[in-house]
């Protein structure tokens, strides 16, 4: 099964000028549904506002990846139409996007929203509607408890803090403090902290949280500073996250940082400049694919991502790209493999898929699992000189 898969793979890496083998199966499979019209996919993505560095490369991927799909023909012989919706990264406006994409553009599928706040509060719409929605968010409880229509691309945030723990443990860190946002991602984030310390021996000594909108956070580190933590986890994906380092800097608070795998994005590591070296996060492989051996099953893929997208657009590609990149993939996989655009056929097929190379990991749903991912998805990774690299113990 995932050797034939992994041909399917293949195909879809040729279809976007990847190359590879399998053109000739998809060419059989395209001929399973010649019907004429569009296929309508929504997407609602954080473009602008506090959550942008997830949301303009989501959107920027998805259309460069739409552009290149109906330029080789399409999905069984017809074009994908993007219907874009920009939520700011609110979970209002994504719910009434929702709504709208559901009932009044009846589309087959819904790609985002970029945050799990926004994820959730969609969830039950997309359930309800039986429209299949594919988030890009990473959150625990956007497919826990499984909905039949609802998956995610990105990895599960308790993966990351078991790789924060892995790591502490390793350099026998054993009390922490922790910061998070107030928003979907850090409260879920920081439930995942809270549940996996007991079994890591680690200890909480003091947990803050802080408004997503925050432009200090000395307030809050002076707090954990004065329970004489080994180290700090911030988990959140707004701007603030950039400041962390540079308020503990100037504070004089010489221990560790980690960050979730909300940091994986470059323009976070520039925000924060010469103090963000040093920070210690989990991540997908994107950020790191021209240091993979070249047998890895991931470098192809990711390095033909990182060139069309940084060819087009002149900035560096980021994780959060990939999320939509990974959703739209599985998603036209789905329709090849169901040979259909009914939803129902569509989401089973989407269940089927094993083995299945993205960027964020090998992707393995199944009727249990909406998210298909595993903890190999992700790295350790450090900031060293303002890059991104693997991150070694000394």
């Amino acid at each position: 099964m995932k050797c034939t898969l992994w041909f399917r793979v293949a195909a879809v890496a040729s279809v976007l000028g990847a190359g590879g083998p399998g053109g000739a199966a998809w060419a059989a499979e395209e001929k399973a549904e010649p019907t004429p019209g569009s296929i309508k996919v929504g997407c609602i993505f954080s473009v602008t506002g506090p959550a942008a560095y997830l949301g303009a490369p989501e959107k920027k991927t998805a259309e460069m990846l739409v552009e290149k799909i109906n330029a080789a023909g399409g999905v069984l012989g017809r074009k994908i139409q993007l219907i874009v919706k920009d939520s700011e990264g609110s979970p209002e406006r994504a719910t009434s996007f929702a709504h709208q994409l559901i009932e009044e553009e009846s589309v087959l599928a819904i790609i985002g929203p970029s945050t799990s706040g926004e994820s959730l509060a969609i969830k039950n719409i997309c359930q309800e509607g039986k429209t299949i929605l594919l988030s890009c968010a990473a959150a625990e409880k956007i497919t826990d408890p499984v909905a039949p229509y609802v998956f995610k691309s990105a990895p599960k945030d308790s993966y990351a803090a078991q790789w924060i723990y892995r790591t502490m443990k390793e350099l026998g860190i054993k009390r922490i403090g922790i910061l998070a946002s107030n928003d979907g991602f850090g409260l879920a984030g920081r439930d995942q902290l809270v549940k996996y310390a007991p079994q890591n021996e680690i200890e909480i000594a003091a947990s803050e949280v802080y408004d997503k909108a925050t432009t200090d956070l000395t307030g809050a580190l002076n707090k954990l500073q004065g329970q004489n933590v080994q180290a700090v986890v911030n988990w959140s994906i707004v701007p603030a996250q950039a400041l962390v380092a540079k308020n503990m800097r100037q504070l004089g608070f010489d221990v560790p940082l980690f960050q979730s795998h909300g940091f994986a994005n470059i323009q976070y590591v520039r925000a924060g400049g010469a103090a963000a070296n040093g920070t210690i996060f989990p991540a997908g492989r994107l950020l790191i694919a021209d240091l993979l051996p070249d047998n890895h099953p991931q470098k192809k893929l990711l390095m033909e991502y990182k060139k069309d997208y940084e060819a087009r657009y002149h900035e560096d590609a980021s994780n959060f790209g990939g999320h939509a990149y990974d959703a739209l993939t599985i998603l036209t996989a789905a329709i090849r493999n169901a040979g259909s655009t009914d939803r129902e056929k569509v989401r089973d097929a989407i269940e089927k898929l094993q083995g299945f190379v993205g960027t964020a990991g090998i992707f393995n749903f199944s009727k249990e699992d909406h998210n298909g991912l595993d903890m190999t998805s992700f790295e350790m990774l450090t900031v060293k000189d303002g890059k991104f690299t693997f991150y070694k113990r000394n």
